[in-house]
């Protein structure tokens, strides 16, 4: 057997949005010769049950592989798991989609996408137009973190922001096909062969940061990232984790900070990584200075921010080398 398409969804107690995802693929969007795999990272609740049920009553059990993992061992882990045992059931795969459950795939959608890649031999991973379900985009094409792009994030201020523009993490999203420096993980499609040369997600990201990183890797192995603006994917935003733009967000997790922490220590040092904690520090500083001076406007960043950005980032610089290597890993990503 042999695919063009494998899509690898990664679960965790969203079982009823995962079956929705499904649905929108199945529902004359899905190109052929696609299969698609859901692992559930041990939710502990209906989820599997659940999935297993709308496969059977739609017939989906030929193009659908479910995966119940024994355990959670984070999404990059997950994710790598999942696209094994679909190469074993279905061979190996020219494209994979990442595709996050919380998503709802409109029509025309991924075969945008395959079409980019198949007439740019270069491209290794492309992006899809992420938006709410009313249409409003979402940032979903990104620079590479920096000091500067760390401090200009942060600190939410208009003339900041123009001077340091260039660095600026999120920039306006393009009309029309563009490079980017990475592409959001919730609707990723990478070529087979560069996930092949880079060995994929790094399993040591629990969750965040992983497809920032596989971007940068495959950048420096010669690959371009592509954002493709007529490939249109719904986004219903951490339903998972509750880190969200529509609601009051839920207290950032640990392993945020910690997947933070590895990118940078990861790519440019621990030097690097203290330069970048002071910007952003300062930027969270002169954010709510400003707050204070002008009366107006209120913080929309998760309870108790800083104190948690101070427990989990900066004092990681202190500690002797042997104590942060031994830092217990987050076991539940909920």
């Amino acid at each position: 057997m042999s695919a063009q398409l494998i899509i690898v969804i990664v679960n965790y107690r969203t079982g009823a949005l995962a079956v929705d995802c499904l649905t929108s693929l199945f529902a004359g969007t899905l190109p052929s010769e696609s299969y698609v795999v859901v692992a559930d990272a041990a939710s502990g609740d209906d989820s599997v049950p659940m999935l297993e049920k709308a496969i059977s009553q739609n017939s989906w059990a030929e193009a659908v592989l479910m995966l119940p993992l024994q355990d959670n061992r984070g999404f990059s882990a997950s994710n790598n798991c999942a696209l094994e045992a679909a190469i074993g059931r279905f061979g190996p795969p020219r494209y994979v989609l990442f595709l996050n459950p919380d998503t709802l795939v409109r029509p025309g959608a991924l075969q945008a996408l395959l079409d980019f890649l198949n007439i740019h031999p270069r491209a290794g991973i492309v992006g899809a137009h992420l938006e709410d379900p009313d249409g409003t985009p979402q940032a979903c094409a990104f620079r590479f973190p920096t000091v500067l792009g760390e401090l200009e994030s942060e600190a939410r201020i208009g003339l900041l922001s123009r001077l340091l523009s260039m660095w600026r993490i999120a920039p306006k999203l393009p009309d029309l096909p563009a490079r980017m420096d990475w592409v959001s993980g919730a609707a990723l499609l990478a070529r087979m062969e560069l996930l092949e040369d880079t060995g994929g997600f790094d399993p040591d990201y629990f969750l965040y940061f992983e497809e920032v990183d596989l971007c940068l890797r495959a950048a420096r192995n010669g690959w371009e990232c592509w954002h493709v603006p007529d490939s249109h994917i719904v986004h219903l935003v951490g339903q998972s984790t509750g880190v969200t733009r529509k609601m009051l967000p839920s207290r950032r997790p640990p392993y945020w900070f910690r997947s933070r922490q590895r990118f940078f220590m990861k790519h440019y040092g621990r030097g690097y990584m203290a330069l970048s904690d002071l910007a952003w520090a300062a930027g969270q500083t002169l954010w709510h200075l400003r707050i204070v001076l002008t009366r107006r406007g209120q913080t929309v960043d998760p309870p108790h921010l800083f104190k948690d950005f101070v427990r989990h980032s900066v004092t990681f610089h202190f500690l002797p080398a042997k104590f942060r290597a031994s830092l217990p890993r987050p076991i539940d990503a909920g």
